[in-house]
């Protein structure tokens, strides 16, 4: 069993955190959310009272936070976590966050420290089915392949500081553009009079094959699962895919990469949540593109 201090206890750090009780491991966690805090402890977990008090201490740090500035305020600044972890404690951040920053919070935090994003969703961390793109020092990741493993079913090791947040950029762009062209495939089968089973069966079972399609079908009735089925929610929130789509497009203008398509995708995705749909499923954009179709 494993002390654990774990900081941000929302929709994704909260049942991430209680896959860790239920694998018997002992978790502090805090959260600036009362509510989270109180389902956490519901759940088993110990209330911290700060990020500091819930890095102290502790075998193993965790974060999941909503963006790059706040994962370098809990670490380096008014948080203290790095401060107040112990010397021999690893330092995993599972928040989606920019490739700059993620470097400069390894490089700063003074002890071993992974950036370790997450794909799967919400669905992913209640069942522990996450994929974990983990990027810093191969004894840490050995280390904590026990601990991820607890919310995870699969771990890669990409490379050093940074590297995770590098693998999940250029998934998550892909994902997107996916999602849309996958979408818009529906709209068109709908448009030639083809229903959604008979578009599923051949494409699920032929070149046009994703997961986009076979997982997250963005329709209801082929794959009961996906969010489609629920009036698009819950899910991962299209506001989550267009802040992923952002960092992707901020690394490659840092790269030097052209990816016309991601930026496509970006723009489509930033049009939906401005219509007022950034808490709905991404795969909801189907309905925005129907909207566009009938004009």
């Amino acid at each position: 069993m494993a002390r654990i201090g774990f900081v941000g206890l929302g929709n994704m750090g909260g049942p991430m955190a209680r896959n860790l009780l239920k694998s018997g491991h002992a978790v502090a966690g805090f959260d600036l959310s009362q509510e989270a805090l109180d389902g956490f402890a519901a759940a088993g977990g110990t209330r911290a009272g700060s990020a500091a008090e819930a890095a102290s201490g502790a075998d193993f740090v965790l974060t999941m936070l909503p963006a790059g500035r706040h994962v370098r305020d809990a670490w380096l600044g008014a948080g203290g976590m790095a401060a107040a972890a112990a010397a021999a404690a690893i330092l995993i951040d599972c928040s989606t966050i920019d490739v700059a920053t993620a470097r400069e919070v390894a490089a700063a935090a003074g002890r071993p420290m992974l950036d370790a994003p997450v794909s799967g969703g919400t669905m992913g961390a209640e069942a522990a089915t996450l994929t974990f793109m983990v990027g810093g020092p191969e004894d840490a990741f050995a280390a904590a392949t026990p601990i991820l493993s607890a919310m995870g079913r699969s771990l890669v090791h990409c490379g050093g500081a940074g590297a995770g947040q590098a693998a999940k950029a250029c998934n998550n762009m892909m994902l997107a553009a996916n999602m849309i062209v996958t979408a818009e495939a529906f709209v068109l089968a709908e448009k030639l009079g083809l229903t959604h089973q008979a578009l599923f069966d051949v494409a699920s079972k032929s070149s046009g094959q994703s997961w986009a399609l076979t997982s997250y079908c963005p329709v209801p009735g082929p794959v009961p699962g996906s969010p489609a089925n629920r009036d698009y929610r819950p899910g991962f929130a299209t506001a989550l895919m267009a802040k992923d789509l952002g960092l992707a497009q901020e690394a490659a203008a840092t790269a030097g990469a052209v990816t016309p398509l991601g930026a496509e995708a970006l723009a489509l995705y930033r049009r939906f949540q401005e219509e007022g749909h950034g808490d709905v499923d991404f795969s909801g954009i189907i309905a925005m593109l129907r909207r566009l179709t009938e004009r």
